[in-house]
C-alpha cells in the first residue's frame, strides 16, 4: 500500500494583455489578475510560494509559482 507525504506542483503562468484594450488599460487589468489569482489562493488556504514574478516588456506578467496540491501534504517543498 501506498500513500502520498507530501505533493506540489510547479506552475509558469502567463498573464496576457487583451489585444482589444488601449495599452494602459489593459496593463492594469494584467495587475488587477495577478492580483485576484493571488488573492484567490489566499482565500483558499492554497499554500504557494512565488519562485519568480517578471513583467514583460509588453506589461504581461509571468509568474513561476510551486503550490499545494489539491489537499495533499506540502512536506518541505516550500521551505
Amino acid at each position: 500500500m501506498k500513500r502520498v507525504k507530501a505533493a506540489c506542483i510547479t506552475q509558469t503562468l502567463h498573464f496576457l494583455l487583451k489585444e482589444d484594450l488601449g495599452s494602459d488599460y489593459a496593463k492594469k487589468l494584467v495587475q488587477e489578475e495577478v492580483k485576484r489569482y493571488k488573492d484567490g489562493l489566499d482565500r483558499s488556504r492554497t499554500q504557494y510560494k512565488i519562485l519568480s514574478e517578471e513583467v514583460q516588456e509588453d506589461g504581461s506578467v509571468i509568474i513561476e509559482i510551486k503550490k499545494q496540491y489539491n489537499t495533499s501534504p506540502v512536506g518541505s517543498y516550500l521551505d
